[in-house]
């Protein structure tokens, strides 16, 4: 009777470790998926990361340009803000035109430079949404205010493009943005210095706008040196001068600026 006792705990026992076996094999498994997802989503967090900052940050100046006005200064301020903030994550370009700048100079590659126009574009674009949103739940004034000349609540929006004045315009948005380019060229070559380069793109932007706004001032248009921060400022639409004059002017601009300031550190080495 013990022997038979025995032998069936034996048996009982032996039947159970292929269960167990399984059931290690098969957490060891979802253990091996887990750790492999973990390390993709890793390995491509530095990409990952830097898309969102772009989204972010081309967020922020659109919605600092939109509740600015397009004030030079005010977008300065913004801007080494907003280079202190994502600067790390992604370099800071914010622009479209800058990312093309780049990357025809091979300071990144043409991958980064689509994933950050896209992420620009769509950072722009939310900031435009949502101080719509915003704008459309503002009270109206009513028939006494009105009388008084208060208006209701708009999201601010670029100038029209006056009719015979278009290549002064695409001229003041392609030297403009050259300058923005140049400096934050400049601006990449700082290294670590996180103060310096935001200081550097907001004094940048700042003297680039200045010259753009001033000349766009004279013939009755808006400078705005950014194709995507324009899409948020209602200034594109599919017409040939629109696309002229604030995307491409600002994409040869753009490049141009890194260009020149290759050529001028290439020239200072010799």
């Amino acid at each position: 009777m013990a022997t038979k006792k025995a032998v069936s705990k034996s048996v009982k026992s032996t039947s159970k470790k292929p269960t167990s076996t399984a059931k290690t094999s098969s957490k060891s498994i979802l253990i091996k998926r887990q750790t492999s997802i973990t390390s993709m989503l890793v390995n491509n967090s530095p990409f990952i990361g830097a898309l969102v900052a772009e989204f972010v940050g081309a967020f922020l100046l659109a919605a600092s340009v939109i509740a600015g006005q397009g004030q030079p200064i005010i977008i300065m301020f913004a801007i080494a803000g907003i280079v202190l903030l994502v600067g790390g994550f992604s370099g800071a370009h914010l622009n479209p035109a800058i990312s093309i700048g780049a990357w025809v100079t091979r300071k990144i590659s043409a991958w980064r430079a689509v994933g950050y126009v896209a992420a620009q574009f769509l950072g722009a674009l939310a900031a435009l949404g949502l101080l719509t949103i915003f704008v459309g739940g503002a009270s109206q004034p009513d028939a006494t205010a009105q009388l008084y000349g208060q208006a209701a609540p708009t999201v601010f929006a670029a100038n029209p493009i006056a009719e015979g004045k278009e290549w002064y315009l695409f001229f003041a948005e392609l030297i403009g943005t050259m300058i923005l380019g140049f400096a934050l060229a400049s601006a990449l070559r700082a290294g670590k210095d996180k103060v310096s380069a935001a200081l550097t793109v907001g004094f940048g932007i700042f003297v680039g706008l200045l010259f753009a706004a001033t000349a766009a001032s004279y013939v009755g248009g808006s400078a705005i040196i950014n194709p995507a921060v324009a899409a948020s400022l209602d200034a594109i639409d599919w017409s040939v001068w629109p696309l002229a004059v604030y995307v491409l002017a600002p994409v040869i601009g753009g490049v141009l600026g890194f260009v020149l300031n290759d050529v001028m550190r290439a020239s200072a080495k010799s």
